[in-house]
């Protein structure tokens, strides 16, 4: 099967965020599936056309309409990647060249991601790769299902096209005369873009795909509520008979104790008793903490975001601190107040409470291996990929069952048996902090079931490989329509 998949950004190239690393290892996954053909389309950005590491070869160039005008699109191919999956990036030295190293926040992003779209679809059929499915991602590729649908049918007549939600509360607005001066689309099809008077990129690929997915299946129940949707639960529950949940996997050859080259000492499921007091040990003396290994170590790795769950975390903060021998290790950057809130706290309590307010992928690898607890009581979660990574290296999970954490962590109970990890239903911070407690009670006075708990963790197979084939069900589905 040839399976095209179109996003804005993809580890190890461009990452903002979690869509960087699926784009990492989906493709991948799908590419070992005999018989399949992938490809990955990005955007060429300054960082990597710039960065001496990636070799490319040009392969042409073409004229893309923008609206009333034509903008230069070059196609540069990929050499030296051996997993099977072939990436091109779009070469735009208007769009994504001469800028800072920030992928997005900038005054025309609608208008870049408009002309990506529609210059992937180009692509392709300049290069005569006509795909059997089109897999896109999130509102930056939205506009793909609707531009296939009105403009580029007769290119590709029988190619199906699936657009996943990774998160839904980005969803690529624009003014409602972004329609004429940027789409070039026909009058007839305002009505699909349109919402509330203005452009949404994000209700269109909802409406035009020829199936919708998204990150986990609770995630896809919740899509149903205004609560998580953002203003297109009605969207999404007309739409309900063509969108299903696959929860993500992680990149189990990177995120791998046994194998990580930042830890200092490596470990499995069997031997991660000795692994972890090393790696814990090291830990606290790094972020300089006191070197304590029967104190309980909660670790957070996390964007400082409101939806992150970090203001229940704030309440909780210094009572936990009092009732509790336990220390505390963040490291993330983000929303100013936040940042501030965990440098004072650390400020406040140095020997318990370590802030690093920086992103360090190293740093992050070494918490999930030297922490005890994992915290991550997110207000909404499409999937999570966080959780996923701390039960990989054996550190418990505390989190808020929404989205994917309610899949991919279910409840133990104070034995620590019958799931996971600790988990709080209603979101707020007396919850949060007695699930916090219940692990913080396991780890103290039943050590050995809190490592069988740690061993059940790290013997989960949280890989790519059923998600894939979960994925493939749904393009063989689409094929027979």
């Amino acid at each position: 099967m040839r399976i095209a998949i179109l996003a804005s950004e993809g580890a190890p190239y461009a990452k903002s965020g979690g869509l960087g690393d699926v784009m990492e290892a989906l493709p991948s996954a799908l590419a070992r599936i005999e018989g399949n053909e992938v490809i990955l389309i990005l955007p060429y950005y300054h960082k990597i056309k710039h960065d001496p590491k990636w070799n490319v070869e040009y392969i042409g160039d073409f004229q893309v309409g923008v609206g009333w005008r034509k903008q230069y699109a070059g196609i540069m191919k990929l050499k030296g990647r051996n997993d099977g999956v072939q990436v091109y990036f779009i070469d735009s030295e208007y769009y994504f060249g001469g800028r800072d190293t920030t992928i997005y926040g900038h005054g025309d992003d609608s208008e870049r991601y408009a002309f990506f779209s529609k210059a992937c679809l180009d692509a392709m059929a300049i290069m005569d790769w006509i795909p059997d499915v089109i897999q896109c991602n999130d509102w930056q590729t939205a506009l793909v299902p609707t531009y296939l649908k009105v403009m580029y049918h007769h290119l590709y007549p029988h190619t199906r096209c699936m657009y996943t939600i990774h998160n839904i509360e980005y969803q690529g607005w624009a003014n409602g005369g972004f329609f004429d001066d940027v789409l070039g689309l026909p009058w007839e099809w305002r009505g699909c873009l349109d919402m509330n008077g203005s452009v949404n990129m994000m209700k269109a690929a909802i409406e035009t795909a020829d199936l919708v997915t998204t990150v986990s299946e609770t995630y896809a129940r919740e899509l149903m509520y205004p609560y998580y949707a953002h203003g297109l639960d009605g969207i999404i529950s007309n739409a309900s008979w063509k969108l299903t949940g696959i929860t993500n996997g992680i990149d189990v050859g990177t995120f791998n104790p046994e194998t990580d080259a930042a830890l200092p000492a490596h470990y499995n499921a069997q031997t991660f008793e000795i692994g972890k007091a090393e790696c814990k040990a090291a830990l606290q003396k790094e972020v300089g903490l006191p070197v304590k290994p029967d104190v309980p170590l909660c670790v957070m790795v996390t964007r400082l975001a409101g939806h992150k769950g970090l203001d229940l975390l704030c309440y909780i903060a210094r009572r936990l601190l009092w009732e509790e021998n336990v220390q505390l290790l963040i490291l993330g950057t983000g929303e100013p107040h936040y940042e501030n809130f965990f440098r004072d706290l650390a400020n406040e309590y140095p020997d318990k409470v370590a802030a690093k307010i920086t992103f360090n992928l190293g740093l992050a690898a070494r918490i999930y291996a030297g922490g005890d607890i994992y915290l991550m009581p997110s207000k909404s979660e499409p999937c999570g990929l966080s959780q996923m990574n701390a039960m990989r290296y054996g550190t418990v999970p505390v989190v808020h069952a929404t989205g994917g954490l309610r899949d991919t962590v279910p409840p133990a109970d104070e034995n620590g048996e019958g799931g996971l990890g600790f988990t709080f239903q209603s979101y707020n911070g007396d919850d949060f902090m007695a699930a916090v407690k219940r692990a913080l009670n396991l780890y103290n006075h039943n050590r050995e079931g809190f490592k069988a708990l740690q061993r059940r963790d790290m013997e989960q197979d949280f890989s790519w490989d059923k998600p894939a084939e979960r994925y493939m069900a749904l393009f063989r589905q689409m094929l027979t329509w």
